[in-house]
């Protein structure tokens, strides 16, 4: 599965921290130090960081540069800026300075999945983000101090192109037998009670543990094809949208990173190796057997309160050239030289799925109803994804993926541009078509 995408909505916010004020990224520095230092020592004093007006504005300005839609207010970051930002900002500061702040309902949207189906996206208030912002600029240093190496879904410094290679560093290991996980509805299924005993094992700060149950227990408000809003409880889960969302959900399953890795784990009594991206998680091994299993379902399923999807999780021995391994949109398998077909190597490119989503993307983008629109108009959206995609599947072995890409991307202009003309349309005798679409600008991969 390809890392979460949300497009024109809210998009999961990383914090920026080269372009922190001064101050923020002392108390950040210090609050790692310490955390690093102690790892039982608790945060009983972080709510006054948390409201000082250098942290509303650092959050207000990771927010801004996130983007998003509105909330449930239907505020927008133009709107507050058109009225007064310093306004706004003050106002949201001595709210919480007199803990009189209350967190609004949160929009739940949807958005198509790869397999057809939706995925549920809760975008906070404008307002909400910021304060979720500056909480996270204060907590997620704490946190990180404790977070386990196997983990590297939205982590500071910390990608998919480094799982992937770590997946490729165990196979080369000879640990070619892995456990392909995958969490039913995990985002939605945390049990509120568990994840906050979780925090508190880190921060015990009364004011800042209601903030966080103040979002985690906030109204969903949803609206029909008709136009017509209900809204109703939220009893477990964290808003998969939400900017803090993505922290706490690296914390819970830190407790099943931190047990797999104990003396009791099977990264011990098996030399099993761990690869997780937020809720997305492979085990390899020499050889799985029903001990690593067991301790997976009993730990995921009875210790943390979470779903295992049957139908999607799969053991896959990658022992031949016919076995794929799909993870984060790639796919990597034991692939021959091209010269001496003999020396296999473990090649890593995008998977098919990937691949026919973004063929899918372009001839959707190329499509009759966009007609009308000019060829450089066109190229220049097109550049602008296509280089978006090409930045994550760079990685590995993509040649033949981008050649594809690019062969398809062509045709699709060239009937774009046959569509348009009155007369059957050639390109320039002096010109191949490549040398045409080059000349008006079209990137190649």
């Amino acid at each position: 599965m390809e890392p979460s995408k949300t497009e024109n909505s809210v998009r999961e916010l990383t914090v920026r921290e080269a372009k922190l004020p001064e101050k923020v990224r002392a108390w950040r520095a210090k609050l790692s130090a310490k955390a690093k230092q102690q790892k039982r020592f608790r945060f009983y004093s972080l709510y006054g960081l948390i409201s000082h007006p250098e942290t509303l504005r650092a959050a207000w300005q990771q927010v801004r540069a996130n983007g998003g839609a509105a909330g449930v207010d239907g505020i927008s970051l133009t709107q507050i800026e058109r009225q007064g930002l310093e306004p706004w900002l003050e106002e949201l500061e001595r709210e919480l300075r007199d803990k009189s702040y209350r967190c609004q309902a949160v929009r739940r949207v949807y958005i198509p999945k790869a397999n057809g189906k939706l995925r549920p996206l809760g975008i906070p208030s404008i307002r909400d983000r910021v304060v979720q912002c500056a909480v996270l600029l204060i907590i997620e240093p704490i946190f990180e101090a404790d977070f386990q190496d196997c983990s590297y879904g939205f982590r500071p410094e910390r990608n998919a192109h480094q799982a992937l290679e770590k997946i490729r560093e165990q196979l080369r290991a000879g640990k070619c037998e892995i456990y392909d996980a995958d969490l039913e509805g995990y985002f939605d299924s945390i049990p509120h009670e568990k994840l906050m005993a979780c925090i508190r094992m880190r921060v015990v700060d009364g004011s800042v543990l209601r903030l966080i149950r103040q979002w985690l227990k906030a109204p969903v408000q949803e609206e029909d094809e008709q136009g017509n809003k209900r809204i109703r409880r939220n009893s477990s889960g964290t808003p998969q949208g939400g900017v803090l969302s993505p922290l706490l959900a690296n914390l819970y399953l830190h407790w099943f990173d931190r047990v797999f890795q104990s003396k009791k784990g099977p990264a011990r009594w098996a030399n099993a190796a761990l690869v997780r991206y937020a809720d997305d998680f492979v085990v390899l091994a020499r050889h799985l057997g029903t001990p690593i299993e067991t301790f997976i379902t009993e730990k995921l399923e009875n210790w943390l309160g979470l779903k295992i999807n049957r139908q999607k999780t799969r053991i896959v021995k990658l022992r031949t050239e016919d076995e794929r391994l799909e993870f984060l949109g790639y796919q990597i398998g034991l692939a021959a030289d091209l010269r001496t077909r003999q020396h296999c190597y473990w090649r890593l490119e995008p998977s098919a799925t990937a691949l026919r989503r973004e063929l899918d993307k372009v001839r959707d983008m190329t499509s009759a109803r966009y007609g009308a629109k000019s060829l450089p108009e066109l190229i220049g959206e097109l550049n602008r994804h296509l280089k978006g995609w090409a930045n994550y599947y760079r990685f590995g072995h993509p040649r033949v993926a981008l050649r594809k890409v690019n062969q398809y991307v062509r045709r699709r202009l060239k009937r774009h541009l046959r569509r348009r003309s009155q007369r059957p349309w050639k390109a320039p005798t002096d010109l191949t078509l490549y040398q045409y679409f080059q000349k008006l600008g079209l990137i190649y991969l």
